[in-house]
């Protein structure tokens, strides 16, 4: 009878509000600074890196392989600012996260040109430090019309069609393009237009030029600013992270009932690596020689 007195008698033990909204404030405090020094989730809301990547697909970069600056903090919060903390310069080849310092949107391109390089663009193909970097035609790519690869005439004139099941399908050729340490990757190129040639420049130290796998769609360094690019090489303190590999993939149909999102699933593009292939650079120098 004692205890039972007792223990109706104890008094419930009021919330510490102030312990509580503590141990929030430092879990949001490690989610940001994981994000801003380790890694974090991405989006792709553009074709402009087809058709490597595709829009809706969810991939992770990695925030540490070119240092710390101002665009690596997470949600842009830090001020533009000169210089890097264990900064280091990409490889030709990665595909990198860059922030504008004008801007607060991110873009994803490929690293194509180093500090000290001369580049042009003739008829769509990079010449690099004077000589053209060599492009190999490869078997046309598949990829499934739907919601989020809509394939409309705008972006791939007359590539529309159907598969022997009578899918609707979008047919991609496939340019392989190989850069001087080997780095090699698929781009598309389907026509002729202004973004296909580009004067001749010196990328200045500290700077990279960057362009997208899409060559017909992709905002980057052969655009002016005024329509949307980077406007030239774009400096290393503006680039915030590497991409790394994809986690999944929706196909525009996935809405906020979670019975939906199974079926928005692209199973074939999850779990991709999005570090590039690098070919031997013995093996160029023979295939040049022949």
């Amino acid at each position: 009878m004692t205890d039972i007195a007792a223990k109706a008698g104890k008094k419930k033990e009021p919330v510490n509000w102030w312990a509580e909204l503590r141990g929030l404030f430092f879990l949001l405090l490690g989610v940001v600074a994981f994000h801003s020094l380790i890694a974090k989730p991405f989006y792709i809301p553009s074709m402009s890196m087809m058709p490597n990547l595709h829009v809706g697909d969810r991939l992770i970069v990695s925030k540490y392989p070119y240092g710390y600056n101002w665009s690596s903090a997470s949600f842009h919060v830090l001020p533009p600012f000169a210089g890097r903390l264990f900064g280091s310069t990409p490889e030709y080849g990665d595909i990198v996260i860059i922030t504008p310092k004008d801007s607060k949107i991110d873009y994803i391109k490929r690293v194509v040109g180093l500090p000290g390089d001369t580049i042009a663009v003739q008829n769509g193909q990079i010449i690099l430090n004077g000589e053209t970097v060599p492009q190999e035609v490869q078997p046309e790519m598949e990829v499934n019309v739907d919601l989020n690869s809509p394939c409309d005439d705008l972006s791939f004139p007359r590539l529309k069609t159907q598969n022997s099941n009578g899918r609707e399908i979008c047919v991609l050729p496939i340019l392989r393009e190989t850069l001087p340490n080997g780095a090699s990757y698929d781009i598309t190129d389907v026509e002729e237009q202004p973004l296909d040639n580009f004067a001749e420049i010196e990328i200045p130290e500290g700077h990279v030029f960057v362009m997208g796998d899409n060559r017909d769609n992709s905002a980057d360094s052969r655009e002016v600013s005024e329509r949307g690019g980077l406007d030239g090489p774009i400096p290393l303190e503006n680039i915030g992270g590497r991409a790394e590999f994809t986690t999944f993939s929706l196909d525009g149909t996935a809405t906020f009932n979670p019975l939906t999102w199974w079926n928005a699933l692209r199973g074939e593009r999850a779990w991709q690596s999005l570090r590039t292939e690098k070919i031997p650079t013995g093996s160029l120098e023979m295939e040049a020689a022949e």
